[in-house]
């Protein structure tokens, strides 16, 4: 039975998210050899669960995107292996891939700015926003919000300085 009824998170992903919209949809397990990381199956694999995440773009940086996901089912690192699955690492992500420059030039002067965007934020840029559920006992709808951390805003107001100063 499905408790939760809205949960939504920011994310500052790798690379300039194409479409406005999207929705992901997959199966999601296991790695077969590095057992603590997700990968997404095929669906006739029968290795991994049905997984599905709706994103919204809320603000683009050029080489970075902040969206929004908010999650249909609710499997282990679902956003982080559905981003990249298509492409879009979250940002200072170390178990998938995302602490390191992943798009960009290769001017050192970028490669400094992203490293001081990592020392800003070290930990990959996924935020909890909003989580809402039925209460239990009372069946009443409780809602929940979250203020985006320091730590990831400070990223975010970094990068829109890096944008408007390149002209981006």
């Amino acid at each position: 039975m499905e408790h939760t009824v809205n949960r939504r998170y920011h994310a500052l992903v790798w690379g300039d998210v194409e479409q406005n919209e999207g929705t992901v949809d997959t199966y999601i397990g296991r790695h077969e050899r590095n057992r603590k990381v997700f990968t997404v199956y095929d669906k006739d694999d029968e290795k991994g669960k049905h997984a599905v995440t709706h994103y919204k773009v809320i603000e683009r940086f050029n080489y970075v995107t902040l969206i929004e996901c908010r999650l249909e089912t609710g499997r282990t690192h679902q956003i982080r292996v559905h981003m990249k699955d298509i492409g879009h690492t979250l940002f200072n992500d170390a178990t998938y891939g995302g602490d390191r420059v992943l798009k960009g030039t290769v001017f050192s002067k970028y490669k400094s700015f992203v490293e001081n965007c990592f020392a800003l934020c070290p930990r990959q840029a996924l935020h909890a926003k909003t989580l809402g559920f039925i209460h239990p006992r009372t069946g009443k709808e409780m809602q929940f919000e979250s203020e985006m951390p320091t730590d990831i805003q400070s990223v975010l107001e970094r990068w829109k300085v890096y944008v408007k100063a390149k002209g981006i």
